[in-house]
């Protein structure tokens, strides 16, 4: 990811800045708390696929204990909503290892926030005005972020643009491939195949005029979120979509200790499984999950909303500086 000259970019930091201001100002408007949590924790998340930088904390008595540089604030912005925080936002420095490329940064910016009471509908019409007050009517590439927002369900997107019922074909990979026209790849699995699926044929076809929320994920996607009620084959997520970037990605979050418990165990099995990297369970978060209040969160890239603020392609226009590799 190389960068341009800083004069050349001081311009699209200036943006950056007046971006940064805007988002404050929306949330203190709305009855939001800045809050900050430590960047160095013992358990960095429990996605499967993401890597996390680790380090090494020295105690005044000489012990030593490993330590990782978060993915996300969630886990501490939880605990923080179960003893009582009322809403809060985060623009929080995170790091994700083995990440770059135009879209990404293996440290970036990411804008976290939670409203308890929140469902995830009510939560998708506050992240539309959120980018509203922080964008351009109409974006570098034609998209209007003026007018309402797509809202599509995983169903109906895999309806329209793959030809397939992803619900019902949960767990079978050959009725999924066959339903959408392609061969297995050799050990591909319903997971794998779903994922190149929406990859390859769902995301270049939406938020393209207008951004879209593509809702409703497959239960097996469901993370931290809670089942759907009207139908537990999906989950309570969504993911924001514009210009060809992924910009957000939502639950109605999960407060269930006990399915969190399985989940993560089932997550961590999946990263064993593929080699990935190994660290304590964050009993703190689960021993107070189910004192948090219903609620919705969000975790959205705010370097990726600077792209589309500027109309930039490249992630690296809008750093002062890149993470230094060499």
């Amino acid at each position: 990811m190389s960068l341009s000259p800083l004069t050349d970019r001081l311009p699209l930091l200036r943006r950056r800045a007046l971006v940064a201001r805007a988002v404050r100002a929306f949330f203190e408007s709305r009855g939001y708390l800045e809050a900050e949590t430590p960047y160095v924790v013992a358990t960095p998340g429990e996605e499967v696929h993401l890597r996390a930088f680790a380090t090494e904390w020295e105690a005044p008595d000489g012990r030593r204990d490993l330590r990782y540089l978060h993915t996300s604030p969630e886990f501490a912005m939880k605990r923080l909503l179960a003893a009582g925080s009322g809403p809060i936002f985060q623009l929080a420095r995170v790091w994700r290892n083995g990440e770059a490329s135009h879209t990404h940064s293996a440290e970036f910016t990411m804008l976290e926030w939670y409203r308890p009471g929140a469902s995830m509908a009510s939560l998708m019409d506050e992240t539309e005005a959120l980018l509203r007050a922080t964008l351009p009517p109409v974006l570098a590439g034609g998209c209007r972020v003026d007018g309402p927002f797509e809202r599509l369900t995983m169903a109906q997107a895999f309806a329209r643009h793959v030809g397939a019922d992803v619900l019902a074909s949960q767990g079978d990979a050959g009725a999924l491939a066959a339903q959408a026209g392609v061969t297995l790849r050799e050990g591909e699995d319903w997971e794998a195949l779903f994922f190149r699926l929406l990859l390859e044929r769902v995301e270049p076809a939406i938020g393209r005029d207008r951004p879209t929320f593509l809702t409703h994920w497959p239960a097996p996607q469901a993370a931290l979120a809670r089942r759907d009620p009207c139908d537990p084959r999906a989950a309570l997520r969504f993911e924001l979509y514009a210009e060809g970037l992924e910009l957000a990605n939502a639950f109605e979050e999960l407060t269930d200790a006990t399915e969190q418990r399985a989940r993560f165990m089932a997550d961590r099995a999946r990263r064993a499984a593929l080699g990935g990297q190994e660290w304590p369970i964050d009993e703190a978060l689960l021993s107070v999950l189910e004192a948090m209040p219903p609620c919705s969160g969000i975790a959205l890239g705010f370097d990726r909303l600077v792209m589309l603020a500027t109309g930039v392609r490249r992630i690296g226009d809008i750093l002062w500086l890149g993470l230094n590799m060499s």
